[in-house]
């Protein structure tokens, strides 16, 4: 384009503001949020000083961008250590069941694997537990001598299987599965695997504590039939309602 003449008004009344840099500031308005959300996508200092940089041509050293992500330590700690034993200690177990259909079923042949998993659905889609042992005698009665190991690793797990029946459908739908923790930890994967290293343990705490606090503002969508789950729970936990 050749040489461009730019013409700056001039401000006599000071009236000017600044959009990124304000005046008589040396960095940018909210820029450590900026570089701690960048922290928590997984970028090293050096990339996260050099992307700073670009942005908005202020020149941000890696061992600067260190110090602000040493900053947020104390709440680092305070949420590592945060008291959930009194949650945790009343907790009861459910394994998911679609790693246990998986798990059950792999060595299953495939001429059988349709009619086996019919037969299998009406165990863990049965009304009560009642129905579903009753349902799992029947299966162990067509399928025990074929696909032994099968039918065991259901008796076997059936204590850790069962925990979901003592819940109203609604509830069941959101238990059985552990899809929202699974869910979590490949998002976690997807943050730290941009990082060949990490030079201390405090340095992926903060990593992970930036992380959480990034995909928890994306839990937004409320569960379905939500209000009648609440509802289900507050009467079946009143004991663990907190103000």
């Amino acid at each position: 384009m050749g040489v461009v003449e730019v013409k700056v008004p001039r401000d006599r009344n000071g009236e000017y503001e600044p959009q990124i840099i304000g005046k008589y500031r040396r960095n940018p308005d909210g820029m450590e949020e900026k570089i701690l959300g960048l922290y928590a996508c997984g970028m090293s200092q050096r990339d996260i000083s050099e992307q700073i940089k670009s942005l908005y041509d202020v020149d941000i050293s890696p061992e600067l961008v260190s110090k602000i992500s040493e900053k947020i330590m104390p709440e680092v700690t305070a949420w590592q250590n945060r008291p959930l034993e009194a949650v945790y200690s009343h907790s009861q177990v459910q394994r998911c069941i679609v790693h246990q259909i998986r798990s059950s079923t792999r060595f299953v042949s495939y001429k059988d694997i349709k009619p086996l998993m019919a037969d299998l659905k009406r165990v863990y889609t049965a009304v009560t537990e009642d129905e579903a042992l009753e349902n799992l005698m029947t299966f162990k009665e067509k399928w025990g001598k074929q696909y032994p190991a099968c039918v065991k690793s259901w008796e076997d797990n059936w204590d850790i299987l069962s925990t979901f029946f003592a819940y109203p459908p609604e509830i069941r739908k959101i238990i059985y599965t552990t899809n929202i923790i699974e869910g979590l930890n490949r998002q976690f994967l997807q943050i730290t695997k941009n990082k060949p290293s990490f030079t201390n343990d405090d340095s992926l705490r903060k990593m992970l504590y930036l992380a959480s606090r990034k995909i928890v503002e994306h839990w937004t969508a409320r569960c379905r039939n939500w209000d009648m789950v609440l509802a289900q729970l507050q009467l079946m936990f009143q004991d663990r309602q907190t103000a």
